[in-house]
């Protein structure tokens, strides 16, 4: 795996362990823009690595600082997310300049990265989240193209449960409040569950809760095995 040194700025010092992964999509109009953001001190954005279309991996602040990729979130009890995460921009433009599938050299250099940052910092699958998870109320990303089968089927996100599901026909107030123990900020209810959707269920991203939804969550929240992280 090799990787390519582009210093941003734009970081400080941790007050946290890394616990989390967080996946992003730049969503810029191409590759040079947003990496000139991530550089730029004015914008006050940055990451830990970049991943472009053709796989090129760049490096932009060392894992043992506290890149500014999470902004305003919350995950797990966790507020200050920065602090206690790595931060992974993948190169696409996004809801707002096109919308497109990651190409799969994007994703087979992606696989790897992870893979190695989750093994070295003990992370679980539950704590490999994408930008709308953290953050449902303000962010989409990586978004409903994202293949997070992909990362589940190689034990580096939790993958979609499929088999033995159950209704536990959760009134609206139960599910939201499943969705919380889950890790979610439901302050927002709908957005809290849209990103739940995009991320778990991502064919039908309408806000509301039926029976598919609620088996799914149910899942989740089943213990697994020991180990099985």
């Amino acid at each position: 795996m090799t990787i390519i040194d582009t210093p941003s700025p734009n970081w400080d010092e941790r007050s946290l362990p890394v616990s989390m992964l967080v996946l992003h999509y730049t969503g810029m109009q191409d590759a040079e823009s947003a990496i000139a953001r991530l550089r730029d001190p004015a914008a006050k954005v940055s990451c830990h690595y970049l991943v472009a279309e053709d796989g090129t991996i760049l490096r932009m602040v060392d894992e043992d600082k506290r890149a500014w990729h999470a902004g305003r979130s919350h995950w797990r009890a966790i507020e200050d997310v920065n602090s206690a995460s790595i931060g992974i921009e993948i190169v696409n433009p996004g809801h707002d300049w096109g919308y497109r599938p990651f190409p799969a050299e994007q994703i087979e250099a992606l696989i790897p990265l992870v893979a190695d940052i989750k093994e070295r910092h003990g992370i679980t699958r539950g704590d490999v989240v994408g930008h709308s998870d953290i953050a449902p109320a303000r962010k989409r990303d990586p978004g409903e193209l994202f293949p997070w089968h992909s990362l589940a089927r190689l034990r580096l996100a939790l993958p979609r449960p499929t088999r033995n599901l159950m209704d536990p026909q959760w009134t609206q107030a139960g599910f939201c409040l499943a969705l919380e123990r889950f890790g979610y900020d439901v302050a927002d209810r709908m957005a809290a569950i849209m990103a739940f959707q995009r991320r778990f269920r991502p064919e039908l991203i309408d806000g509301e809760i039926d029976a598919e939804c609620r088996m799914i969550l149910l899942a989740l929240l089943l213990p697994r095995p020991q180990g099985d992280d």
